[in-house]
């Protein structure tokens, strides 16, 4: 074993990674009880169960889906990188598709799975970099930034920091009130760990509101910690049952926001961590074609599963800090999602006032990609801006990356640089005019 994850050649031992990988699993722990609570749409009231995935079923999809994406990704392609469901993906699929136009999650489901075997074809073929390159960089960088907007103002919403208001549209919530006052103190602990660089900031933070919720009467204490591995039932096979609902224009925009956003979050974070951990060769990431199959994979698996696109997480960074560089310390991240599978009595105490401070931090963390658009050329940020601004105000990822999509071609033909366009971004503004024409409500 120690051959092949070449512990020798990268200089580290079992000790390490084992470490490394405790280290990477306590960073992204946060998602096993995020996810459930973001997919279930627990901050939303009065909603009919139909349009409710059930949270038990979705934290054990979380679960496997995440050991089997580390998994893979540790032996496959052999780097020190995990995958879980993803942050912004889960929201989309939940707050946009499902919540916004009323897609049922079953179908939702469907898109995912969809998806993730358009994405494995792609990693198998070499069309991975044409799709890569026809993005513009500018709109790459939007579309995280908007996702990290979104997200922080579904938990600044969740947890009644941010409410309806008549005569403005949204204000201050009521800050007397005992469960916002407890969002508030998590938001400023998690703030307080993270800027100390805590390992697993966002999951401790989580911890620490939780316990201060029960201990003011706020959270119901659990009856139990340990229990027996939810079922999957409710969720497991679905994807597969309603994969004939998908052929829809509705759900092409989805289907290709869904593979869009996984492709480029997945190829960042791949390089990210890579290079910190240097593994880059010669400015290339070595075997880039497995650790995108990795994931592709995961998203196929996750969707069968019942969750939403299973993608690699930067948080990895954090085990490669504590001395990760080999697909080992991937190994023991899976084992522990798995593990953690008979934790699932505490989602009982996961309340949107616990779940906030996690959304608006991860919303702070994506919202970083700012920095990289030029701001000083018009023609790209207008649609830059539009793709981060619409996001959060239309309260719909996929028509901020609609009218980002729309502009770009545009103002680049007015500026005179049509040829910098690739055709696949002629082709996206097409589908997404008549995505308003003739859906978009």
């Amino acid at each position: 074993m120690k051959k092949y994850f070449r512990f020798d050649e990268l200089g580290t031992n079992y000790r390490t990674e084992s470490l490394a990988g405790l280290t990477t699993f306590l960073s992204m722990a946060y998602i096993l009880f995020i996810n459930p609570s973001v997919l279930s749409l627990s901050d939303v009231p009065n909603l009919p169960d139909s349009m409710r995935m059930d949270p038990h079923a979705v934290f054990a999809a979380t679960a496997i889906a995440a050991a089997i994406g580390s998994l893979i990704m540790g032996v496959l392609a052999r780097y020190p990188i995990a995958l879980a469901p993803g942050m912004g993906l889960n929201a989309f699929f939940a707050y946009t598709v499902v919540l916004t136009m009323g897609i049922p999650w079953q179908t939702a489901l469907s898109g995912v799975l969809t998806s993730g075997i358009i994405f494995i074809l792609l990693s198998l073929s070499g069309l991975r970099e044409t799709i890569i390159n026809s993005i513009p960089y500018e709109l790459k960088m939007a579309v995280g930034a908007g996702i990290g907007l979104f997200i922080a103002f579904v938990g600044l919403k969740g947890s009644g920091i941010i409410v309806a208001d008549k005569s403005v549209l949204v204000g201050l919530g009521d800050l007397s009130n005992g469960n916002t006052l407890l969002a508030i103190f998590g938001i400023i602990i998690t703030i307080i760990l993270m800027v100390r660089k805590i390992n697993g900031a966002v999951f401790i933070g989580m911890v620490i509101t939780a316990v201060a919720g029960m201990i003011f009467g706020l959270i119901n204490t659990p009856h139990q910690v340990v229990g027996a591995a939810p079922s999957l039932a409710p969720t497991f096979g679905v994807a597969i049952q309603h994969f004939g609902d998908i052929f829809t224009i509705k759900m092409l925009v989805v289907i290709l926001t869904f593979l869009f956003v996984d492709f480029f979050d997945t190829a960042g974070t791949l390089v990210a961590v890579a290079n910190q951990a240097g593994l880059m060769k010669d400015n290339k990431l070595p075997r880039a074609g497995k650790a995108l199959l990795a994931d592709s994979t995961a998203t196929t698996i996750g969707a069968l599963l019942g969750t939403s696109t299973t993608t690699a997480y930067i948080e990895s960074s954090a085990g490669v800090a504590a001395g990760g560089k080999s697909g080992f310390a991937s190994v023991v991240t899976a084992i522990l999602f798995l593990v953690a599978l008979f934790f699932s009595p505490l989602l009982s105490i996961v309340t949107p006032a616990v779940t906030a401070p996690a959304l608006i931090i991860v919303g702070v963390l994506m919202a970083a990609s700012l920095s990289n658009i030029k701001w000083s050329e018009f023609e790209t940020a207008v649609p830059a801006f539009l793709t981060v601004i619409m996001m959060p105000l239309t309260y719909s990822i996929a028509t901020g990356i609609a009218l980002g999509f729309i502009f770009y071609p545009i103002t680049m033909v007015v500026k005179g640089r049509s040829k910098e366009v690739h055709p696949i971004m002629y082709g996206l503004f097409v589908i997404f005019v008549l995505y308003f024409v003739f859906l978009a409500k």
